[in-house]
């Protein structure tokens, strides 16, 4: 039999059957039969927003796919900008595709001179580059005032393009302006990831080339970070969306959300910690302390995931490239000794704290010479393929506007007292 659940209504003895499809069940029905009564759901802890086809995620089980392939395929043998067209159009590309699309994420990297003079360097000389970066990206939209026609296929695809190949140069401007740099501009000979390092690290070379090994770990590291489903960011995204705001303010309202250190900071916060445990010797005293309620364990746990995160074992494994070429993060050793320790006691085993994509991520990017500032920024850079892959999703399934109910918690009906009477 398919299944259901049953509701009644005991003030009226009424009942409905809702059939339970894809894992849920609609609220349609739970309106028709309790109209003006609202599901209290904070947080959305059991609400599904949205039907997608873009990421799958079992967090029990430690599944991730993007379009039905799984994260451990695409990290060992696509690139980023591969994935990037396949959340954007659903299928992975042929030969043709590809080139066509590589040529034109390469040839939109570059950014309006005044969005640089005029605009990034008014900002003020200790400005955080997150916070650059979230005002640049929906300062694009008054660049390309084309932007606001949503429904017309071409216009929307030019404004994805542009976006997806334009974030890197933001980025690294934001950096370059945030240390006294002189901007770089793009070079349309590299490579998406290590156009982006030659951005963020030439001085005076006529040609930046990074190492192979470090632009690989980056890309893959843009791979894992592309899209995870209806996250805070999403969300934010979406919401914007549903109003059919253009792409750009979509996305840099994902972006401030991003910014929230409880959404885009957790890897900052593992190096934080690292450091501050400061030795191996420290960590049976600092695991103590945690499970005394007195410290906590950055970068273990996820809202959804509650087995190993398997963007963290691919991290793990790309770690010992980076440090090939970098040297050893000297915080590796305190960080594999924490994991053994945790995974070696029942307390975070039962309570499903497992390592997430952020406990590894910084350890790899402090050793890429990112400084921690960066650090959410080197998120929002990929994340902008699949924000613009949900973009498209909510708009070609006509969303309505996001609009939530509320349970009024306050007092009843209250008379305007004068300031002269007010006891």
């Amino acid at each position: 039999m398919p299944a259901s659940i049953t509701i009644t209504d005991n003030r009226t003895g009424e009942s409905a059957e809702i059939p339970i499809v894809d894992g849920g069940v609609s609220a349609e029905a739970w309106r028709k039969l309790l109209p003006g009564i609202w599901l209290y759901d904070p947080s959305f802890m059991t609400t599904a927003l949205a039907a997608s086809s873009i990421t799958y995620l079992d967090g029990d089980a430690g599944i991730l796919r993007y379009r039905g392939y799984p994260i451990e395929q695409l990290a060992e043998q696509s690139t980023f900008t591969e994935v990037a067209y396949l959340l954007i159009h659903g299928e992975l590309p042929t030969k043709v595709q590809f080139d066509q699309w590589v040529h034109d994420i390469t040839y939109h990297t570059f950014i309006h001179e005044n969005v640089r003079k005029r605009f990034l360097e008014g900002f003020h000389y200790d400005a955080h580059p997150m916070g650059m970066l979230v005002s640049a990206v929906a300062a694009l939209s008054t660049f390309y005032l084309e932007a606001k026609d949503i429904y017309d296929p071409d216009v929307r695809m030019k404004q994805i393009v542009r976006l997806i190949a334009k974030m890197p140069t933001l980025a690294a401007a934001c950096h370059r302006f945030s240390v006294g740099m002189p901007f770089v501009y793009p070079d349309n000979s590299l490579s998406y990831a290590e156009n982006f390092l030659s951005m963020m690290w030439k001085v005076a070379e006529p040609r930046y080339q990074a190492d192979l090994r470090l632009s690989r770990a980056l890309d893959v590291l843009f791979i894992l970070h592309a899209d995870h489903e209806q996250n805070c960011g999403t969300l934010a995204l979406r919401t914007v969306a549903s109003a059919h705001a253009d792409p750009y303010s979509a996305c840099a309202a994902a972006s401030s959300a991003l910014y929230g250190p409880r959404h885009g900071g957790a890897n900052e916060a593992v190096i934080r910690m690292l450091t501050e445990i400061g030795s191996i010797d420290n960590v049976p005293d600092f695991v103590k302390a945690v499970k005394e309620g007195k410290g906590r364990l950055q970068g273990f746990g996820h809202r959804v995931y509650k087995n190993y995160d398997p963007r963290a074992r691919i991290i793990k494994r790309i770690a010992d490239d980076v440090f090939e070429v970098t040297g050893k993060n000297p915080l590796l050793d305190i960080a594999l000794k924490l994991e053994e320790t945790a995974l070696s006691d029942d307390y975070f085993l039962s309570r499903k704290l497992y390592p997430n994509v952020d406990f590894y991520s910084g350890l790899i990017y402090q050793a890429m010479d990112f400084p921690i500032e960066m650090f959410t920024v080197l998120f929002a850079i990929p994340r902008t393929a699949g924000w613009l892959a949900h973009y498209q999703e909510l708009l070609n399934h006509d969303q309505k506007i996001y609009r939530p109910r509320q349970l009024w918690t306050g007092g009843d009906e209250r008379a305007y007292v004068p300031a002269d009477e007010r006891g």
